[in-house]
């Protein structure tokens, strides 16, 4: 028979456990911090953990805002990142959610094929398609535009988005959309007042997601842009690699720097997107 005891000890276990995990989380974060503001790290490699900065400096901050690669401001670097990863991020919730809509609620010739070849662009990697790609926007004219990379990194996001998306659709029950169409609503207007509000939060998941892909990816970046004041802030941190290979801090304050757009985006978004995923959740099970 089961005893209290024994729940007691495995509650003890599991917490232990969680703590850990919470530790070896966080412990990288926090000595981010420590090195972002110590301004005695220029060292080529860095041999000791601190718990704080040997000596507190705001000079490392002053360089990644100012001049961290190419001579270019942040600010610059933060603007193109932010039009990226905003615009790849709008075109999929647009785009995404009126396609996923499609292939939850409706039966049309091709349904199946379009939502395998979705799949398969789901899972396909970007590396191999780069030689492609640079050749499409190259005869395009756009290869070495801000356009040229939104529509590649919108093209990416937009498969994984629209399952996700359609899952979303599929969880609200048809008799809502029923009523609504016996209430003399028009398709347009069931999606846009029923169905929608009702999957938005897994569809603001698969926004976040395709914003974050954006934001930090810089190999296609890397490949198609050339000209300094397009680049983004994953492109100047790899270029900053180089620049200021022994000044670990400089890097570490450029990366915090990085860091908060992305947590105000998920503070303002917090409450619908973990809705999303407790639906997302209760949906598998």
């Amino acid at each position: 028979m089961f005893k209290p005891q024994h729940g007691l000890a495995l509650g003890c276990v599991r917490q232990m456990a969680l703590c850990a995990v919470a530790a070896f989380v966080l412990l990288p974060i926090v000595t981010l911090g420590v090195i972002a503001f110590d301004g005695t790290l220029n060292s080529a490699r860095i041999l000791e953990f601190r718990w704080l900065p040997r000596r507190f400096s705001l000079e490392p901050l002053r360089i990644a805002w100012t001049s961290p690669a190419q001579n270019q401001p942040f600010t610059q670097f933060l603007v193109n990142s932010l039009l990226l990863s905003g615009g790849s991020a709008a075109l999929v919730l647009v785009g995404g959610a009126s396609m996923a809509y499609a292939f939850a609620r409706m039966r049309f010739v091709g349904r199946k094929l379009g939502l395998f070849a979705l799949l398969v662009g789901a899972f396909l990697p970007p590396v191999a398609l780069m030689v492609p790609l640079y050749l499409l926007l190259t005869s395009l004219g756009i290869r070495t535009t801000l356009w040229g990379l939104l529509a590649t990194y919108t093209a990416f996001a937009l498969p994984l988005a629209i399952w996700n998306m359609r899952a979303a659709f599929q969880a609200v029950p048809r008799e809502l959309e029923e009523a609504a169409f016996l209430d003399g609503a028009g398709p347009f207007t069931t999606f846009m007042q029923v169905a929608l509000p009702m999957a938005l939060p897994p569809i603001l998941v698969a926004g976040l997601i395709a914003f974050l892909g954006a934001y930090t990816e810089f190999a296609m970046g890397w490949l198609l842009l050339n000209d300094p004041e397009r680049m983004t802030l994953a492109m100047a941190l790899r270029n900053m690699s180089g620049y200021f290979a022994s000044a670990w801090n400089v890097l570490a304050a450029f990366t915090l720097l990085m860091c908060a757009p992305v947590i105000v985006v998920f503070l303002a978004l917090q409450n619908y997107l973990l809705n999303g995923l407790v639906v997302d959740i209760a949906s598998d099970l």
